[in-house]
């Protein structure tokens, strides 16, 4: 059995570790190949420097025994060489591969595997989606509801690509793109983001504002939007990682208000069949700019950024460093893969169930065009009941506190990353300073939005459509890096995931096309 601190294979070489600060550690080969490499498991790497200490006769004055002792020097150091090249291809598993191998539940074990994949299919259920969303049921009625099923696999194939970037690379999208492709698509794609994150998450807050006062009729929207955005902005700032990411796995729960209140209209159920399974297109304008607006707020930029930062990280929160987040097991992948799937799935039937709903409580009673939120939440309570108008504020409500925190803090950290600053929200406020200031002044900046007169609905719509017209740039970067072997190593895409991710850069660039082609031509 190999003894505490022992090099494996060595025979009398052997590590200590001395608790000496880490600037002060001797500089030696073994020390260098231990920090360089990844996946080599030393008690407290991070914290405390290693010095190599080799057992060996002392130096005397022959120099037949002074050659003898250089080359076994030389024969450990090569011996531990090979030994680190022997193990490159090992990974270290990611913080929830192992928790979720170590629970015989199965529930718990889901539970446990579920994370960022489901964050991120709830957040994309943000109140910009939902009057989106409720807005097509409105004026098109059932027959937008073939999309919620075409668009799953393409948001789900997306998504996942972009988890498999970060777990295998270790960073987020805009440290890649920063070192490996020009500096001006680096700051074109970072601005359009900030841009369009920046009005998506004053539209929402303005529509948890609107649904607010619904529910507290005292309470203005106006005035709402104050506490709203103080508190969103105290939660990111003095909440520790796992405490924000374990409320928001528990708001995705409020996303069901959305199932119900649909039940609760009572829709024609063949009717609804029928339009699920048989696709219905128009070549005009208005069903064009929705159909874009749907693809928009689902497969949106936002998402890709989240989706890898969030993998990167869990891992951060169980303190692995730069290296040792780089690579990716198989069960890595497979456990990202279901988390994906999950919280894509659960995404893309909320969306069905909103559109199915707004179709039979607003179009069929002659409600064709939704003004706010709240008009929406309000036109259900004569058709479905006071029960169902609840349900559709306290969803957008609960959407909004969770959809508002991943639109700031995406652009915060494209931001951070851009410039090298310290950030994440597993970091402490005093410690990241730049990055916390970048989220807050998001925060607030879409926050104003709602003191110029803008309608709060027709903001939402319009950036859901930036969203469709912004993605097709980004989906283009997000397949090429995935394929970029500097970056994926062996874990570059498989040919199915290829198909379906360039598939949807196709077709999102098609309709973003199309949009802009009837928009000039007036058709």
């Amino acid at each position: 059995m190999m003894k505490s601190g022992e090099v494996p294979g060595y025979g009398a070489a052997r590590l200590e570790m001395k608790a000496q600060p880490e600037q002060n550690a001797p500089r030696n080969p073994l020390l260098s190949a231990l920090k360089s490499h990844r996946r080599v498991h030393l008690q407290s790497l991070t914290k405390y420097s290693t010095q190599a200490t080799f057992y060996r006769p002392a130096r005397n004055k022959h120099a037949g025994e002074k050659r003898t002792e250089r080359r076994s020097i030389c024969k450990v150091t090569t011996l531990r060489t090979q030994y680190v090249k022997t193990n490159a291809s090992h990974n270290i598993e990611a913080p929830r591969t192992k928790s979720a191998k170590g629970e015989l539940n199965p529930a718990k074990r889901l539970f446990k595997i579920l994370g960022p994949g489901l964050i991120t299919g709830a957040s994309d259920d943000d109140p910009s989606g939902i009057v989106t969303y409720a807005q097509a049921g409105a004026q098109f009625g059932f027959q937008p509801l073939w999309t919620a099923f075409f668009t799953f696999p393409l948001m789900a194939s997306i998504q996942y690509i972009c988890a498999k970037i970060g777990l295998v690379s270790g960073q987020g999208l805009t440290s890649i793109i920063r070192d490996h492709y020009p500096p001006w698509v680096l700051y074109s794609a970072i601005s359009l983001l900030v841009i369009a994150n920046t009005l998506n998450a004053g539209a929402d807050i303005g529509a948890i504002g609107s649904c607010a006062h619904l529910l507290i009729p005292a309470l203005p929207s106006e005035v709402a939007v104050l506490p709203v955005t103080a508190l969103i902005v105290v939660l990111l700032i003095f909440a520790s990682y796992e405490f924000i990411s374990r409320t928001f796995k528990w708001l995705t729960l409020s996303l069901f208000a959305y199932i119900v209140s649909s039940v609760l209209t009572n829709p024609d159920w063949l009717a609804v069949a029928k339009a699920t399974f048989i696709p219905h297109i128009q070549l005009d304008k208005t069903f064009l700019s929705m159909m874009v607006a749907i693809l928009g707020t689902t497969i949106s930029p936002y998402l890709f950024f989240w989706q890898t930062r969030s993998e990167v990280e869990e891992q951060k929160q169980e303190g692995l460093d730069d290296e040792q987040r780089k690579g990716a097991t198989t069960d890595d992948l497979k456990y990202a893969a279901l988390d994906v799937n999950c919280g894509m799935l659960f995404s893309n039937i909320v969306m069905y169930f909103i559109i199915l709903g707004s179709a039979t409580s607003l179009r069929s009673h002659g409600q064709y065009l939704i003004e706010s939120p709240q008009q929406a939440a309000q036109a259900l309570r004569p058709i479905a009941g006071d029960m169902a108008s609840l349900l559709f504020s306290a969803g957008i409500i609960g959407t909004g506190f969770l959809a508002v925190p991943v639109l700031v803090g995406t652009s915060s950290y494209a931001m951070s990353e851009l410039f090298g600053w310290r950030n994440g929200l597993n970091e402490k406020w005093y410690r990241a300073k730049r990055f916390y200031a970048v989220m807050t002044l998001t925060a607030i900046i879409g926050m104003t939005i709602n003191f110029v007169g803008l309608n709060p609905m027709t903001t939402l719509v319009w950036t859901a459509v930036i969203n469709g017209l912004l993605a097709p740039p980004l989906l283009l970067l997000i397949m090429l890096i995935s394929n970029n072997k500097k970056v994926m190593g062996d874990k570059a895409n498989h040919p199915i995931i290829n198909c379906a991710g360039w598939l949807t850069t196709l077709l999102m660039t098609a309709a973003a096309v199309a949009l802009i082609v009837l928009s000039f031509t007036g058709g």
